[in-house]
């Protein structure tokens, strides 16, 4: 899309479902860092790719030992790499070229939320995120776990996990609900059920801020933007908040460590919150006052303007759109079943959400055309105008018209190599290894519809030869003869396989109107005309009979 001719009054964002694509029941969906694939994952354990550009499956990943639904997806930075969680507790990632398994493991819990670490090049470590336990570092490479603390007391060991009182049911008093790692993988953001932002070094997993949210209510969800400025939260108050980020995109964990030599004596927990309270700042409070919606799967736009939720309630399938001011834009409304997940286009405005039923509709920008966007002369018409040319309009040399000359150097030699680097992907590191695009596969027939189509042809074919009087004697003769269509064809096949006099088609030739009037003065009845004769076609070689061929009947 050429962003430089779209109207800036109309928004980027999208209005009306566009397609919809169909793949078995597909319950999760995550988009390539550059918007070129759709991974999704599926209720037998499989996960689909789509190439997004040509709305077509490039790949299918399948093991053989996961026949549960696919609870997320997760794509590694240069998309050579997808993991997938399922419901069976365990945890896989693939090589999207190959479609092989490069390792797994399985967690005592059923993993809700999987993300792989941003920074690493080949991807080894990942955040898991369960509903019931705290979020782990699961290293797939050796399957060893390592819990992140829950609370500024917690340092992330086990044994101060479990020294912790707990419910009767055994949970713990702070369970986590979310977590998410920051644009270069060295910090993780971690919510508890208090409602607080815990950061936490990825490396020592140790909470370095903490961040306390009005309400306190248990932090379900926790987003970035893709530029990382912003961060939101999705609370059990029914309230989604945005953060801005004050650290830097690089080398956060150093600034925030500069950030705490400058606080001093303060205990542990009020230093925590002083410094996370110079990291995230609360930027907007978004909610639906009236009717209290409670939101599933929230997420920034590609540029970070827009926040979009999914309504919670069952048998809606609505989609939120707020500025990220807070100020609301648009409600869309789609078919009347659950939503399960959504994902934004991270270049473009077009939203895709996945529907309980397990189609993924798409839902794009309904562009108004502007044909005066290209050129300034271009002028729109409501309705057909006369047009009145001048007298010199269409003359070789026009006299209002003169030629300029150009200011273009034409020996200047012209740089084909040189690539210009995409605004949407300034904020990364652009690298040649990077997965855009894979080949893909073309989807076979229905065989229901082929056997159709056979079952019809068969019939089609019975039909014309029992028909066909040609065909019925020459069956009687012994000889063969293909079906044509018409009756050229028919003299083109005999003469071919014919070749001279042998094995004729004989035939009575239809008498003339003087035969039946001397037929009937002898009393025996004419045969009924069809409209049609047979009439004797000759090689022009050797002169002799080869067929006959219908013609219609010639008055004399």
């Amino acid at each position: 899309m050429n962003v430089t001719i779209i109207d800036p009054l109309q928004g980027d964002f999208p209005e009306v479902i566009e397609e919809y694509l169909q793949h078995g029941i597909m319950k999760c969906v995550a988009f390539n860092r550059r918007g070129t694939l759709l991974a999704a994952g599926c209720s037998d354990g499989s996960c689909v790719i789509w190439d997004f550009e040509t709305r077509g499956i490039a790949k299918e990943l399948r093991d053989k030992d996961c026949v549960v639904a696919i609870t997320s997806i997760s794509w590694s930075k240069y998309g050579r790499h997808l993991l997938a969680s399922a419901a069976d507790k365990s945890l896989t990632l693939w090589d999207v070229i190959s479609g092989e398994k490069i390792a797994g493991t399985t967690l005592e819990q059923t993993t809700l939320q999987a993300f792989l670490h941003p920074g690493s090049h080949i991807p080894s470590i990942c955040l898991a995120c369960s509903l019931s336990s705290a979020p782990v570092l699961v290293d797939l490479n050796s399957g060893s776990t390592t819990v992140l603390p829950v609370s500024a007391s917690d340092e992330g060991s086990t044994t101060a996990l479990n020294s912790r009182s707990k419910f009767a049911d055994g949970s713990l008093t702070f369970t986590p609900t979310a977590a998410s790692f920051n644009k270069h993988g060295d910090l993780i953001y971690v919510g508890n059920s208090k409602g607080e932002i815990l950061i936490v070094d990825s490396k020592s997993v140790q909470v370095v801020a903490l961040t306390p949210a009005s309400g306190g209510a248990v932090i379900k969800d926790i987003v970035f933007s893709r530029n990382g400025q912003y961060l939101l939260t999705n609370s059990n108050d029914r309230t989604i908040r945005v953060y801005e980020n004050h650290l830097p995109q690089k080398d956060g964990l150093r600034a925030l460590e500069d950030l705490s030599s400058t606080v001093h004596e303060l205990e542990r927990i009020e230093k925590l919150k002083a410094v996370g309270s110079k990291c995230l700042v609360l930027y907007r409070e978004i909610q639906d006052s009236v009717n209290r919606i409670q939101w599933k799967a929230p997420c920034f736009s590609g540029d970070g303007e827009w926040v979009v939720a999914a309504s919670a309630s069952r048998g809606e399938h609505n989609i939120h759109i707020w500025s990220r001011a807070g100020q609301f834009v648009k409600t869309l409304e789609g078919p009347k079943e659950a939503l399960t997940d959504l994902a934004w286009h991270p270049v473009r405005p077009i939203v895709v959400s996945v529907s309980f039923s397990g189609l993924i509709y798409i839902w794009a920008k309904d562009y108004t055309e502007n044909w005066s966007a290209f050129a300034p002369e271009f002028k729109e018409l409501e309705e057909n105008v006369e047009y009145v040319e001048r007298e010199d309009e269409f003359d070789v040399m026009p006299d209002t018209e003169k030629v300029k000359e150009s200011d273009i150097n034409e020996d200047e030699e012209v740089d084909i190599v040189t690539v210009e680097k995409d605004s949407a992907f300034s904020d990364s590191d652009a690298s040649e290894e990077e997965l855009c695009f894979l080949p893909a596969v073309p989807s076979p027939d229905v065989p229901e519809q082929q056997d159709k189509c056979v079952g019809s042809s068969s019939k089609l074919e019975d039909s014309t030869r029992s028909r066909s009087p040609l065909s019925e004697e020459a069956e009687q003769n012994g000889q063969e003869i293909n079906m044509a269509s018409s009756p050229a064809e028919v003299v083109g096949n005999s003469t071919a396989e014919d070749g001279g006099t042998t094995g004729r088609i004989k035939r009575k030739r239809k008498p003339s109107e003087k035969g039946l009037e001397f037929q009937a003065e002898k009393g025996r009845k004419p045969p009924k005309s069809s409209g049609k004769s047979l009439k004797k076609a000759y090689n022009s070689g050797n002169g002799q009979e080869t067929t006959y061929i219908l013609e219609d009947d010639v008055t004399d």
